[in-house]
């Protein structure tokens, strides 16, 4: 079962301010490029046994974006996966919040965490979750989570 957590704590930072820029090839954060990036199966492979691994590059698929403010966003798992959650170091950079569907490459730290039932229902209130879903998140949860401190938000493909 998918605990969905989309969010984050609150705490410590402030959703005023400026927004994330909208467009494509936009890069957040420190500069970086897509060049030796892994799929976010071959993370999780490359995580096994390990607690975490740092400065490594992940390409994949945002499934959600922080709807308040941009400030974390899940990259799609596939069907034996949880989604990857990705916060953003020290809160200096967040993405925009409709790029739900694209692809990104990020730079940082990929790491295991307990989330929990507070920060799970915390999450869950951010990405507009009803009630009663919030409501039935009842125990913590053990996780990979990537600590991103550079973004590339990929072009969109020509159709």
């Amino acid at each position: 079962m998918h605990a969905d957590h989309e969010g984050h704590d609150h705490d410590g930072h402030s959703h005023e301010g400026e927004e994330a820029p909208e467009g494509d090839g936009k890069h957040f954060g420190e500069k970086i490029d897509a060049e030796g990036a892994i799929t976010y199966e071959a993370l999780l492979a490359k995580m096994e046994g390990q607690e975490s691994i740092e400065g490594i590059k992940v390409e994949g698929l945002v499934d959600a974006v922080c709807q308040t403010k941009g400030c974390w966003m899940n990259i799609a798992g596939g069907e034996e996966q949880e989604e990857l959650f990705v916060q953003f170091e020290d809160y200096g950079f967040f993405m925009p919040k409709d790029i739900a569907g694209r692809k990104v490459v990020m730079e940082g730290k990929a790491y295991r965490e307990v989330t929990t039932v507070d920060e799970l229902r915390h999450y869950a209130e951010d990405e507009g979750k009803s009630a009663e879903e919030i409501a039935a998140i009842t125990e913590p949860l053990e996780e990979l989570k990537f600590m991103a401190t550079g973004v590339v938000l990929l072009e969109e493909e020509k159709k």
